[in-house]
């Protein structure tokens, strides 16, 4: 009998390929298919020490074809304390939201939730491929509910990241941090817990200056 062939494994860089041809909600789509063409928007590398894990891109990001190019990006690289140079490093910081492509709006004008086959195809493949994280931003529901224990995702998103703090003492590896989302959308949140922008993004600008030797 000829010698059983060990199968060769996917690389990070052919895993991505693989992702930019994806058209699985639209071949084989759960519900409704994506009313548009798919355009996955994502970075990834294996030396990645920092992680943003949000929701899915924007319009504006979904025709620019790069994530975060939109005013969310503007106030989220404000509150890592980071520049662009840094923060479409690939090599330092991951970019990867629970849904690779604009979903669509709602029939209220905001945008849809992220595709459900996404994570199910793709998110536990891409994440065994970057080794080296240390810290995983965990931007609005959708990304916390996947990557938190049961215990910890109880409550609303408020009562989530007010213990930020717990979030940081935790010893395992990559340390995983809920945020609300950096949209406009979020301006009457901010101004209504104040020890947010006074006391958590000072942690976390020192924190992610500390993964990511810049500071």
């Amino acid at each position: 009998m000829p010698e059983a062939v060990t199968p060769t494994p996917e690389t990070l860089s052919e895993l991505l390929k693989r992702i930019g041809k994806c058209r699985i909600c639209i071949d084989e789509p759960v519900g409704e298919p994506l009313p548009h063409e798919p355009r996955p928007v994502l970075q990834a590398h294996p030396a990645a020490r920092l992680a943003i894990f949000g929701q899915a891109p924007g319009l504006k990001v979904h025709k620019a074809g790069k994530p975060f190019m939109d005013p969310s990006g503007v106030r989220l690289r404000s509150w890592l304390g980071i520049d662009e140079g840094v923060f479409y490093d690939a090599s330092r910081v991951a970019i990867v939201p629970m849904g690779f492509c604009f979903p669509g709006y709602d029939a209220k004008g905001g945008d849809l939730p992220p595709r459900k086959e996404c994570a199910g195809a793709w998110r536990a493949r891409l994440l065994e491929k970057l080794p080296n994280l240390e810290l995983a931003l965990l931007i609005g529901q959708y990304a916390q509910a996947w990557h938190l224990e049961p215990e910890r995702r109880r409550g609303s998103l408020t009562s989530r990241v007010s213990q930020w703090r717990t979030f940081l003492d935790q010893g395992e590896t990559p340390r995983f941090l809920p945020l609300p989302h950096p949209s406009w959308r979020n301006n009457a949140w901010l101004a209504r817990n104040p020890w947010f922008e006074a006391e958590l993004l000072p942690e976390l600008r020192g924190l992610v200056g500390r993964v990511l030797n810049c500071r």
